[in-house]
């Protein structure tokens, strides 16, 4: 795609391997199927208002789900098949693909099935496979199970449709779209149709359903679908039937979802008599790509014959998308759900380090503390280690080493905090060692370039690994994994250490979890010293600062916002998205905030540095992965040092 054309007001779902789908349940009456079409019709053009060409509809929605013995009437069967093909009929002129739910003959025998109707055609009928028949439920009472049929079609109106629990559909001209069709009660088996369907290929699966409303049963089966998407690696679809349903024994609440590899991204209000419609995109090219890293389902795929049948979806442009995109993909926006989150990395965190400091028999660390937040959340978990271990604090020996660029308020920060922590502060001036440095190498002070400012940083690491040495313990390390990512950090300087507590926690989180230390792990005056230090700019601070003693020295004026790369981080690294995807999702993320211009710009040097500063990665130190995002070239991340950036170039600038 070029950039002329990502510039457009009109995004291509499927040049975005997205793919935007409703689940709907609408009003209807029982057994009045003239009602009940008219209103999946009107539920239609209502989804294509909001561009969605594919729709979901619950279990038996023709007739509705609860017409007991109302089955048993002949008049009504023939009534549904009608519906149907007046259904057919509507999807050719408004060129739509729904799934419907209808009670179908075949043989003699009455299936509970899935309609599978396109363009006008319906390319294939799924009978339900498990009918419950126990507590509420008398499915086997009207229905025939899937197994009990003994032909692979089934007659409408002189057609003969494919039948069976073994179908398909291919979306033509969109292979990432496979799709797979199970029924209510086939998704809370044992084992469930759809995992199969999901290792034969399928990426969407879709479940027509009417299941009842009982105490709690909403948040099991929220989780349901969550896990099942998760599980098959794939996008799940789930329709159920509303409270216009039959309310002679039970409540029907309509809860229909879609969910995405364990995210749900939609879901509709229960309890509303009116017609609900959810919206999503899914990303089905994201979830081939799961599939191809994941080994697991590699190992599983079966042998099991499906056909695959053809439908036609036609191009949908939309100008925004219907799906979530935080902008801060590593941080939770749910105050509760990322106070867990912070709670549950600070202990992975000091486990980590708790252990290395059991299997050397260490008493004594020593860490540089330069006032800024990276080397705050590392002495933070250093000392909560030490607490669990039991171990002294004096055995911590905070280094801060004031240089040409350190400013009154980052070297009062990390002084204050060390004495109120009860570690071994130490301070080491480095500005005559780097001076004398200068001199040998033939460096003129007043140049400030990158030799100018990471002598400073090899010196300061210097002093911290002669300072372990002499104590007898080793040096935790401080840098980030957004530094690493793009290899702002200097080579053998405060790059290295012995152990790196912080390479699986990006920038935008740091903040977050400082601040969660400051309200849940230290109170009081500790508490204001680290909100203080949450408030500094962030600066490696190793150019003077200004004339009013302020810092001079802006890392995201330099490298570009931070927030920004932690988005370009997780969707390069995360979801492995080409450049000009990430483009669109971060212009749907920040909004006007980011120009176009701008977001691709930063973008550019994003790649540019993390393909050239790999081999920074390749000899990280040992460290604790915290994320689904990790850059150790022991473990997530695997990449050559010299390879080319230019593919990825190519598309940013729209020359690919």
């Amino acid at each position: 795609m070029s950039a002329e054309q990502t510039d457009r007001a009109k995004i291509s779902l499927r040049d975005l391997g997205l793919l935007r789908l409703a689940v709907i349940t609408p009003e209807l009456r029982v057994a009045d199927v003239a009602f009940n079409v008219a209103a999946i019709r009107q539920a239609c053009l209502i989804a294509m208002e909001q561009k969605c060409r594919f729709l979901l509809f619950p279990e038996l929605c023709l007739s509705a789900y609860s017409c007991a013995d109302l089955f048993f009437q002949q008049e009504l069967l023939r009534r549904v098949e009608q519906g149907l093909l007046e259904l057919t009929e509507f999807s050719a002129r408004q060129k739509l693909t729904l799934v419907v739910g209808a009670p179908l003959r075949q043989g003699g025998r009455l299936f509970n099935c899935a309609v599978f109707i396109s363009q006008g055609k319906i390319c294939g009928v799924v009978p339900k496979t498990y009918l419950p028949n126990t507590g509420e439920f008398y499915e086997q009472r009207w229905f025939s199970a899937s197994g009990e049929s003994d032909c692979a079609t089934l007659d409408l109106h002189g057609t003969a449709i494919p039948f069976g629990v073994d179908l398909l559909f291919q979306a033509d001209g969109f292979p990432e779209c496979l799709v797979g069709v199970e029924i209510c009660e086939d998704a809370w088996s044992v084992e469930p149709p759809s995992g199969s369907m999901a290792l034969a290929g399928a990426t969407l699966l879709l479940n027509l359903s009417a299941s009842p409303e009982t105490l709690g049963k909403h948040a099991y089966r929220r989780a349901l679908v969550e896990s099942q998407s998760a599980r098959c690696l794939a996008a799940y679809a789930y329709a159920s039937a509303g409270p216009c349903e039959s309310s002679t024994d039970l409540v029907f609440s309509g809860h229909s979802l879609i969910a995405e590899n364990g995210q749900v991204l939609a879901e509709t209000e229960r309890f509303r008599f009116e017609s609900q419609l959810a919206f999503a995109d899914v990303d089905l090219e994201r979830l081939v790509g799961e599939r191809q890293r994941n080994s697991s389902y590699a190992i599983g795929r079966r042998n099991k014959n499906y056909r695959l049948l053809p439908f036609i979806m036609d191009e949908s442009l939309v100008s925004r998308l219907q799906r979530p995109v935080s902008r801060t993909p590593f941080v939770p926006p749910d105050d509760a759900e990322r106070c867990e989150r912070c709670r549950e990395i600070f202990q992975l965190q000091t486990s980590g380090l708790a252990k290395r400091l059991r299997h050397t028999d260490s008493q004594k660390v020593v860490i540089g503390l330069s006032g800024g937040l990276d080397s705050t959340l590392a002495l933070l978990v250093t000392v909560k280690a030490f607490d669990r271990l039991g171990l002294d604090r004096q055995g911590i020996v905070a280094l801060t080493m004031p240089g040409f660029g350190t400013t009154g308020r980052t070297r009062d920060n990390a002084e204050r905090l060390a004495a109120l922590l009860g570690v071994d502060l130490r301070v080491v001036s480095i500005d005559q060692a780097v001076r004398q440095h200068f001199a040998d190498i033939g460096h003129d002070e007043s140049c400030h370039d990158v030799t100018y400012e990471n002598t400073q940083a090899r010196e300061r690491t210097q002093i911290l690994m002669d300072v372990a040495n002499q104590v007898g313990g080793f040096v935790v390390g401080t840098g980030d994994l957004s530094e690493l990512a793009l290899g702002w950090c200097t080579y053998n300087g405060d790059h290295m250490s012995m152990y790196g507590v912080n390479c699986g926690v990006p920038k935008t989180l740091v903040r977050y979890l400082v601040e969660w230390c400051s309200q849940v792990e230290f109170g009081n005056e500790i508490a204001q010293i680290l909100i203080d230090i949450c408030a500094t700019p962030v600066s490696p601070e190793l150019l003077p600062p200004d004339d009013e003693g302020n810092i001079g020295q802006f890392t995201e004026q330099v490298v570009g916002p931070y927030e920004l790369h932690d988005f370009f981080l997780y969707q390069v690294v995360r979801m492995h998205y080409p450049p000009w995807k990430i483009l669109i999702l971060a212009q749907q993320a920040f909004g006007s905030e980011y120009s176009l211009t701008e977001v691709r710009k930063w973008l550019r040097i994003f790649y540019c540095r993390f393909f050239s500063q790999q081999f920074k990665r390749s000899c990280l130190p040992d460290g604790p992965k915290v994320g689904s995002v990790a850059l150790s070239p022991r473990g997530d991340w695997r990449m050559p040092s010299d390879a080319s950036v230019a593919l990825w170039l190519q598309q940013l600038e729209g020359n690919d």
